[in-house]
């Protein structure tokens, strides 16, 4: 069996698309995806699974309909299943998602910023 370490900043290197997120790992039924944020995505909600954040670098908010979470390098928060809610990064947030296989990024809403979800680096 191969052994083989992931490492972050080659990943990162990889690609330069904003709220496109790559997966980087599986285990069990989850993906480990990096993704790089800059602007406002849009309104969303995933019905059947909660979705975790990680900031690896820089900061970010996630709105909601009733509220707003800032986070920022080396916080992590998990939105629950079911809850609308868009991010927004000012400058560019370096982030890792932690959800479900198959998972897409715009959730309900789909549209223009949807993107495959089976894509490995």
């Amino acid at each position: 069996m191969k052994y083989s370490v992931v490492n972050f900043k080659e990943k990162f290197a990889r690609f330069s698309e904003h709220f496109s997120p790559k997966i980087i790992a599986r285990m069990n039924e989850y993906h480990f995806k990096l993704g790089k944020f800059q602007g406002s995505f849009i309104w969303h909600m995933h019905a059947d699974t909660d979705e975790a954040f990680i900031v690896l670098d820089g900061e970010m908010r996630i709105d909601f309909r009733d509220g707003k979470v800032d986070l920022k390098t080396g916080e992590m928060f998990v939105v629950p299943k079911g809850v609308e809610h868009k991010p927004f990064a000012e400058k560019e947030c370096r982030i890792m998602l932690v959800e479900p296989a198959g998972t897409v990024n715009t959730g309900d809403a789909g549209g223009d910023l949807t993107v495959k979800d089976d894509v490995w680096i």
